[in-house]
């Protein structure tokens, strides 16, 4: 049976692992806010979402910055009334050697990618009801190491000790706050030559490349009852990467 009057909100939902996840949401019937910095996109998302039967709404948002956050929570709150599920999926990884590193090039990833889920979720708190979900996009470099993106690493590495703390102290609410960590996932951002492909694919024992559906899928089993006694966790959805 379909969900009912339950609203979600999916940052960087227009393109890739972000789409992915607005689509399978709403095919379980949950209705769609569609955010993504690029407007284009994500009013093409939200056309997506609307086709499949559900409600949809597409607001440009920069999640760096509190302003946008707060306006994009406004015109969520206007047309829903709440928020039943945050996803924070958007996120940047620029691949920059860290001798190359320069400050902007930190603080950027920091805000998009950390502070970012610190802003949203303070929002999503003031109208989320009792049973409300938090659920976060991570990534396995959180777990290793990456060269060439450090502060990348260090951002995941923050959204899973975020997750256990804000966990502790939503729970009284019976909102549970939980985190996705995809491995190798084929999107638009994440092109790659054949060659190398076939070398990511040495290394993942169920051998092939993920798909934003893989992580979706994640993200909805997350959302929904059958999750309600797991929280604080990090869900690893690598095809096995990280277990050689």
């Amino acid at each position: 049976m379909k969900l009912k009057d339950k609203v979600a909100i999916v940052t960087g939902a227009g393109v890739g692992i972000g789409r992915g996840i607005a689509l399978e949401m709403a095919k379980e019937g949950y209705d769609i806010v569609v955010t993504d910095i690029n407007q284009e996109n994500a009013e093409q998302v939200a056309a997506e979402v609307a086709a499949l039967g559900v409600k949809s709404l597409s607001v440009k948002c920069d999640v760096s910055n509190s302003s946008e956050v707060t306006e994009l929570f406004n015109q969520t709150v206007a047309q829903f009334s709440k928020v039943d599920v945050l996803v924070n999926n958007a996120g940047i990884y620029p691949f920059v050697p860290f001798e190359s590193m320069q400050e902007a090039d930190w603080d950027k990833v920091m805000n998009v990618n950390l502070k970012s889920i610190f802003l949203t979720s303070k929002e999503a708190l003031k109208t989320m009801p009792e049973g409300g979900r938090i659920i976060n996009i991570s990534s396995i470099a959180s777990l290793q190491g990456f060269a060439g993106l450090v502060h990348y690493c260090a951002t995941k590495g923050g959204v899973n000790g975020m997750i256990r703390a804000l966990a502790l102290e939503t729970a009284a609410k019976n909102i549970t706050v939980n985190a996705v960590a995809p491995g190798a996932i084929q999107t638009p951002g994440a092109q790659m030559p054949e060659d190398q492909i076939k070398g990511i694919l040495t290394g993942i024992p169920i051998a092939r490349m993920g798909q934003p559906e893989d992580i979706a899928n994640a993200v909805v089993f997350l959302a929904s009852e059958k999750s309600s006694y797991i929280t604080g966790q990090v869900i690893v959805v690598d095809g096995g990467w990280t277990i050689k």
